[in-house]
């Protein structure tokens, strides 16, 4: 272990929660690689299902499915049972998210056990939240500690503002697929659906696919009131940042070490302390020099 990284809890319970939110030890970052690439995973079976493949292909589809979300459910009791508040990490959105993730594979599991159809109406509607999975990589967009490390607060914000834009098109065409290709010719697969939310969200109409179902059309509506909601306002969030950096000056606090600070500021915001000006000190010995 180096010096940079973080001596772990003693207490089995503390450890399991220091590895799960851990980013700069060897086991912390498998762990966060790991979860990225099982995100990744489960969301291109999602899009490869809705295509045209075999049965064999379909059939193993399936059961890596199974896999992927049995490791999810470890995760999810993992993250319950290390965290110091068990209520408070049920309601957290992240672990609301990580349980919508893993419900729908489990209910299309058990379901045929009890002699129940995968095909009634609410196997058919719980299997819509598949689509929210991509919410997961929300995750490691919550704090500058992006991807193993710090970023500045400018760089993640612009990663906010992609990943919502990636979300916006990838639930709206999932969520559009599923409620559209029952009676659509148009919509045979995801491809059709994302091509379609990507029309519609920027407003280029074709008219070659449009939604022929009263859930297709409010799906669209919802779309696009999202679109017009979110994105604008992770761009001002971005477009707000560079502003205040630009009445930011570089200048560090003797006191504190703080190094950012208002450009017309003479002492620090953090300690007080008087700033030392440089280009002032140096007008002033001019107008004092012979």
């Amino acid at each position: 272990m180096t010096k940079d990284e973080p001596k772990p809890p003693e207490s089995f319970q503390e450890i399991i929660q220091f590895y799960l939110i851990d980013y700069r030890t060897p086991p912390g970052k498998a762990i966060d690689i790991t979860i990225i690439f099982l995100n990744l995973l489960v969301c291109a079976i999602f899009v490869i299902d809705t295509y045209n493949i075999s049965e064999a292909t379909r059939s193993f589809l399936w059961r890596l499915e199974l896999f992927v979300v049995a490791l999810f459910v470890v995760e999810y009791f993992a993250r319950l049972y290390g965290a110091p508040s068990k209520r408070g990490q049920l309601f957290e959105v992240h672990s609301v998210i990580d349980l919508l993730a893993i419900l729908p594979t489990l209910f299309e599991a058990v379901l045929p056990f009890f002699g129940l159809s995968l095909e009634i109406a609410f196997v058919k509607t719980i299997r819509v939240f598949k689509a929210f999975r991509i919410f997961r990589f929300l995750r490691f967009l919550a704090d500058p500690d992006f991807f193993f490390g710090s970023v500045s607060l400018e760089v993640l914000k612009v990663a906010r503002l992609v990943t919502t834009i990636l979300i916006i098109f990838f639930v709206g065409s999932g969520i559009f697929y599923y409620v559209e290709s029952p009676a659509n010719d148009g919509v045979r697969n995801f491809g059709d659906a994302f091509y379609f939310t990507v029309v519609a969200l920027t407003t280029v109409g074709f008219g070659d696919i449009t939604p022929i179902t009263e859930a297709g059309k409010w799906v669209t509506v919802l779309m696009i009131l999202s679109g017009i909601i979110l994105i604008p306002w992770q761009a001002s969030q971005i477009v707000k940042e560079w502003i205040l950096l630009s009445r930011k000056m570089t200048l560090l606090c003797p006191q504190c070490g703080l190094s950012e600070h208002d450009i017309d500021a003479d002492y620090c915001k953090r300690c007080g302390h008087y700033l030392y000006h440089e280009e002032i000190s140096e007008k002033e010995e001019g107008n004092l020099s012979p």
